[in-house]
C-alpha cells in the first residue's frame, strides 16, 4: 500500500509540473502577441506616408510610386514632415537616374529601398528612418 500511495503522490507531482509549464508558455505566447500589437501601433505612429509621385526614369519610362517611411520616434517623423520638399526632390533624383529595368524586380526594389534610407538619414538633425517600403509602384 505504501508503494501505491507514493506512486500516486509522485503521479500527481508530475501531473502538476506539467500543467504548470504548459501555463507558462500559455502566458509567454500571450504576452509576445501583445507586444507585437503594440509595436505595429508604433510602427504606424511613427510613420510618413509619401503620397503617389510621378517622374521619368533615366529610360524611355516613367513611373508613379508611393512610399511609407518608418522612423524611429515621433520626433523624427515631424521632422521628416516638414522636409517633405527634401524627401520628395530626393525620390526624384534618384529615381531620375534609374534605368526600368533596376526597379522593376524584387532586388531592385530592395535596393533602392536601402537608397533612399541612407539618403534620407543624411537629412536628418537627429533620429533615423528605420524602413523605406514601397506602397505603390507602375511603370510605364
Amino acid at each position: 500500500m505504501k508503494n501505491g500511495v507514493k506512486l500516486l503522490i509522485i503521479s500527481m507531482l508530475i501531473v502538476i509540473i506539467i500543467l504548470a509549464a504548459g501555463l507558462y508558455l500559455f502566458c509567454q505566447k500571450t504576452v509576445e502577441g501583445t507586444e507585437n500589437e503594440s509595436s505595429v501601433d508604433e510602427i504606424v505612429a511613427n510613420s510618413v506616408e509619401i503620397p503617389e509621385l510621378t517622374t521619368n526614369l533615366a529610360s524611355d519610362h516613367f513611373i508613379r510610386i508611393a512610399f511609407t517611411i518608418q522612423t524611429d520616434s515621433k520626433k523624427t517623423k515631424q521632422q521628416l514632415e516638414k522636409r517633405n520638399f527634401q524627401v520628395n526632390n530626393t525620390i526624384i533624383k534618384q529615381l531620375s537616374g534609374m534605368q526600368a529595368e533596376e526597379i522593376k524586380g524584387t532586388e531592385g526594389k530592395i535596393q533602392l529601398e536601402e537608397t533612399l534610407k541612407s539618403s534620407l538619414n543624411s537629412l536628418l538633425e537627429e533620429g533615423e528612418v528605420e524602413q523605406v517600403y514601397i506602397t505603390t509602384a507602375i511603370i510605364q
